[in-house]
């Protein structure tokens, strides 16, 4: 049977005592369509303010943070993701706000319950702002979770979360450019926005978005650039395409560093298609199957 934890067994331990349930706060949640090139400039000027702390990715490598727990919440949020049907911009926004809070906060050191109740929050959070139909927050430990949360210690921790991320939750992710980077590449090849109306493209794009933010070495990179790199390598996968050219049609972002990000991702996905030809088929996704980064 699933443990119940009850969140005053960890106040002193995890929660701040000035977190209550009056806490409240201005939540930011529109998001911004971009339907232009002075829009996306401005989104881009914008999306450093939804960045994990700096030196994130560099504690992940140095062992100074627990990649292990990242993975575990990551991969929660997919299963309970997928379990609902939820769209792709919620699942984003959720692992924006895990990475933002990991950045910030250190979980407990060997309590899994608390990567467990941090992944419902982030998803839960994400899921209030972004779908129309959303389940009660004790209904998102799907599957037979190995932890099961009352009502208020999850509430308990999704005020910590908004505490955390100063209540910033309108994130600027890949998700908030694919479109914009589909059809710039739909006027670039002047194909009357085929890739961009596709589903079948869209769907693609978002699974790759969805596989390769599971890793973390696709942190260096800013939402703009994976968006980019995201649209280039789907579209070079049903079509021939310069990279090169390709990667200057984005004018509002560094042209290097997106022709690195859509080479990582073509490693990226040679190598787990070497691991396993069968992981797409076999691999769940909000969007469909995707290979996953390492």
């Amino acid at each position: 049977m699933a443990d119940i934890f009850l969140c005053d067994e960890s106040k002193d331990f995890f929660f701040d005592d000035d977190l209550d349930d009056s806490s409240s706060g201005p939540v930011d949640f529109d998001q911004q369509s971009i339907d232009d090139d002075e829009a996306f400039a401005s989104m881009v000027e914008r999306e450093s303010c939804y960045f994990p702390r700096e030196d994130y990715l560099f504690r992940f490598r140095f062992g100074d943070l627990n990649f292990a727990a990242r993975t575990d919440a990551f991969d929660w949020i997919f299963k309970a993701h997928s379990y609902y049907s939820f769209g792709p911009l919620s699942f984003c926004l959720a692992v924006n706000y895990l990475d933002r809070f990991l950045s910030t906060r250190e979980l407990p050191s060997g309590k899994a319950w608390a990567v467990q109740l941090l992944a419902v929050a982030c998803l839960s959070i994400a899921a209030k702002l972004e779908e129309t139909s959303v389940p009660q927050s004790v209904e998102f430990q799907v599957e037979d979770p190995k932890f099961v949360f009352e009502a208020k210690t999850i509430k308990r921790m999704e005020l910590m979360v908004l505490d955390t991320l100063n209540w910033k939750m309108n994130a600027v992710t890949p998700c908030s450019f694919i479109d914009y980077s589909l059809k710039k590449l739909c006027d670039y090849h002047n194909d009357n926005f085929y890739l961009s109306s596709s589903s079948n493209v869209v769907n693609r794009s978002m699974q790759l978005i969805s596989s390769i933010i599971r890793g973390i070495d696709f942190l260096e990179f800013k939402p703009s650039e994976i968006a980019a790199a995201v649209a280039i390598s789907v579209t070079a996968e049903i079509q021939s395409l310069d990279i090169d050219k390709a990667c200057s049609c984005f004018i509002h972002l560094d042209k290097g560093r997106v022709k690195r990000c859509v080479d990582m991702i073509k490693e990226n996905t040679m190598n787990n298609r070497n691991e396993n030809v069968n992981d797409e088929a076999n691999t769940p996704s909000p969007f469909e199957s995707a290979p996953q980064s390492q």
